[in-house]
């Protein structure tokens, strides 16, 4: 199934839908998934879960509405199903001031467990802009994102790209208001 098929976004709004996607297993699963479908053993071989434990992890995507099965054929006797992503795009929602960030946790982990002698680029950047500069740029880098997503080629190694554009707390804010 080519991921021209997908729904564009599917936007995370229940407790069971954070709750699946707040897993790093899952998070992983969810990457296996993201080009093109796979079995339970394919799952579980290139995430390297036992074929029980990657069945339990799917079927609790599969239950929050985050992946579905898109094709079935016998093997055997035994129905094999593959599964994949139920939308191109995975929305969260806004964790609100002070609250955890499920993407960033995730990408946080990806980039540790990354080959350490892997090409890499990191960098953060301090900015000072204008409100419409400020929005101006998130445009720009979700356009970005997005063209790269288009030439995405599932034959190719996979690469991860993570942006974080914020304001962040004010000093006086950060340190509680304490003076």
């Amino acid at each position: 199934m080519p991921t021209d098929d997908l729904p564009e976004t599917f936007h995370v709004t229940t407790h069971d839908q954070l709750r699946a996607v707040s897993s790093p297993t899952r998070h992983r699963i969810m990457a296996v998934l993201r080009f093109e479908p796979a079995t339970i053993t394919q799952i579980a071989e290139r995430v390297g879960l036992a074929k029980g434990s990657s069945s339990y992890h799917v079927r609790l995507l599969e239950r929050a509405g985050l992946v579905k099965v898109v094709r079935t054929r016998k093997v055997r006797g035994v129905t094999e199903r593959y599964y994949a992503m139920a939308a191109r795009t995975i929305e969260l929602p806004d964790p609100g001031q002070g609250g955890p960030d499920v993407l960033m946790r995730h990408a946080v982990g990806d980039l540790e467990a990354a080959p350490a002698d892997s090409e890499r680029h990191v960098r953060m950047a301090h900015l000072r802009l204008t409100e419409e500069q400020f929005a101006e740029l998130g445009a720009r880098l979700e356009a970005l994102a997005d063209e790269y997503r288009e030439l995405s080629d599932p034959s190719l190694p996979d690469a991860s790209l993570v942006f974080a554009l914020f304001h962040p707390a004010r000093r006086d804010q950060a340190a509680g208001g304490a003076e």
